[in-house]
């Protein structure tokens, strides 16, 4: 059976609190951990043969419900993030992109958005996408009301999919860390036909030679697409 080919690659990162529980250590260690493998991951699939893409679940619509010391200690370490990060996205030709609603943030971590995207909107190796403040059916709604406004009564699928915010390909294999089996609101249009993969491993014990064995049981998968 010839490989399948992974084009991209969706990953929800979860663990990163019970990973520090664990060791005795406070939540936000697992997070600035968790954002370590981020950078792994994204240089592994900058150097696969077939990976055009990889959107990361970072911060959900739900994540604002968490305690706000770690709500805000998440912000500040996304601006240090994509302060530290911008010079890997240089060295790995990588293009930085964000979804979600992004208004919802600071002034200065939106600006800091908007300078990475910039800065790296000619790379071609590879599209890297955070997903922040980011809902699936939020994106959907959000997309059916901008082409109501537009004026349409009625709606194709192909109408939909151009209005989201991710129309950049659908998803071919969603990966899950930690045990959890569940998408959690996450790109549900995009999802309709990938295949999924749980990982028992926490996200900061997560790695590239993980992700790698998980690619190659994606390939030899046959994928039918509602067809025999």
């Amino acid at each position: 059976m010839p490989k399948t080919a992974l084009k991209h690659l969706a990953i929800i990162m979860d663990g990163n609190g019970r990973w520090a529980e664990q060791r005795g250590l406070n939540r936000t260690k697992g997070h600035e951990k968790g954002a370590e493998i981020i950078r792994d991951i994204t240089t592994y699939c900058a150097k696969h043969p077939t990976v055009e893409t990889v959107t990361f679940y970072a911060f959900s619509t739900e994540n604002w419900k968490r305690p706000k010391l770690e709500v805000d200690f998440l912000m500040k370490l996304l601006d240090r993030y994509l302060q530290k990060e911008l010079s890997t996205y240089q060295d790995n030709n990588v293009c930085f992109k964000a979804i979600g609603d992004l208004d919802a943030f600071s002034p200065k971590l939106q600006q800091r958005i908007a300078l990475t995207e910039e800065a790296t909107q000619n790379n071609t190796d590879l599209t890297h996408i955070l997903a922040l403040n980011y809902g699936g059916r939020a994106e959907i709604t959000t997309a059916v009301n901008s082409l109501m406004k537009e004026g349409k009564t009625t709606v194709s699928e192909e109408d939909i999919s151009s209005a989201l915010q991710t129309p950049y390909s659908n998803i071919d294999l969603l990966v899950r860390t930690s045990g959890e089996e569940r998408i959690s609101n996450f790109l549900l249009w995009q999802l309709s036909y990938a295949e999924f993969y749980f990982s028992q491993t926490l996200w900061p014990d997560f790695n590239a030679e993980e992700l790698n064995e998980i690619i190659e049981d994606f390939e030899q998968r046959n994928r039918r697409f509602g067809g025999l």
